[in-house]
């Protein structure tokens, strides 16, 4: 008996391994818990924070999210269309490319074009309705106010965003954010992958979006599509001493009848989630709501923000597979971040030079 449940788990891991995406109907691990094994595209055109002008809409009409996709499709369409051979060089110092939500991504200087964004061709439907957000904790759908530890956070942030110049305006300050790679952020180093794509909580962003989900009777694998980061989940474990912390966090798992409920503590300095602290402590629940989808809900509890938010979405099944995620390899943007700062100190001191050696009054 025991060389056939250990065969069994052995051909679930394979077929979710393969990307299958169709789970077989009512699939039970030898625990007869729900199956969650397989692959997922979570891409979608709801955003995580409710958009002002929708006020206390949680839901909007068909058409609406229609004209949602629509409106996507035409703008990475014109994108996606060919350059003119004949056109003019960009004027100095770039432009912004037409999609303002994909402005600052780009920069003035060109950047992603639509054949790398991958946002989904639909907002998501759940329970009958189109959600004008992932979040719906608090009831405005909106992120909650920082606390004052979340505020101190911002202003440092802050302190190293400028605007590109094109000088080396960083040496008035004494230190740089170009001075060592470690003062770039995560995602920049392909440590962890930028927006939470790997979680927790993992959330959608503008490309890889893929999620493979392997399940054995004691421990949940989360892989993640983008900076291939995966999360292992401990079913019925103890959580490790606050001092064993990780980028992606502890986590352990439990089930709560058909739901799987993952808690998620005991993170280092800077989580994949924006603004979160190393206190961030995440409660994510996976549930099946047929055997082709998902129900992925989290609640996010940390100091840096005034009260606990969460939200909900589906993980669709997908026949797509997942890739090896390159990150580095071949890579030569950070090296170049680099090296381009020392030219512009190099410039900077060479230029104080000759100002101190002019001509004498």
């Amino acid at each position: 008996m025991q060389k056939f449940t250990a065969q069994l788990a052995f051909i679930a891991s394979i077929a979710a391994l393969s990307g299958c995406a169709q789970v077989a109907q009512n699939a039970q691990t030898t625990t007869e818990k729900p199956d969650l094994s397989g692959t997922y595209n979570i891409a979608t055109l709801t955003p995580l924070q409710r958009p002002e002008e929708f006020g206390d809409r949680e839901f909007v009409t068909e058409e609406e999210a229609e004209a949602t996709a629509k409106y996507w499709a035409e703008n990475l369409a014109k994108d996606d269309a060919k350059s003119d051979p004949d056109r003019d060089a960009p004027p100095e110092g770039g432009v912004e490319i037409y999609i303002p939500e994909f402005s600052g991504a780009a920069g003035g200087v060109g950047g992603y074009n639509a054949f790398y964004v991958d946002i989904g061709d639909s907002k998501f439907l759940l329970d009958g309705m189109y959600r004008t957000s992932i979040i719906n904790q608090p009831a405005n759908g909106r992120l909650p106010k920082l606390s004052p530890q979340g505020m101190q956070k911002a202003m440092a942030q802050r302190a190293n965003f400028h605007e590109n110049t094109g000088t080396a305006w960083w040496l008035e300050k004494g230190v740089g954010p170009y001075d060592n790679p470690e003062n770039r952020p995560l995602a920049e180093r392909c440590i962890l992958g930028f927006g939470s794509t790997s979680g927790p909580p993992a959330l959608p962003v503008m490309y890889n979006n893929l999620k493979r989900i392997v399940q054995t009777d004691d421990h949940v694998i989360i892989f993640n599509e983008m900076n291939h980061d995966a999360r292992v989940v401990r079913i019925d474990a103890d959580h490790l001493p606050d001092s064993s912390r990780s980028w992606l966090g502890d986590s352990i798992g439990y089930w709560d009848g058909d739901t799987l409920v993952v808690e998620t503590k005991n993170f280092r300095e800077e989580p994949g989630l924006f603004m979160a602290s190393q206190a961030l402590h995440v409660t994510e629940r996976f549930s099946r709501i047929d055997e082709n989808t998902l129900r992925y809900a989290f609640t996010v509890d940390d100091p840096n923000w005034s009260e606990p938010w969460g939200g909900e979405y589906p993980w669709p099944a997908t026949e797509d597979k997942v890739y090896e995620y390159a990150c580095h390899e071949g890579n030569y943007a950070l090296g170049g971040i680099l090296r381009g700062a020392r030219v512009l100190e190099a410039d900077a001191m060479n230029a104080t030079a000759a100002d101190s050696d002019g001509p004498a009054e």
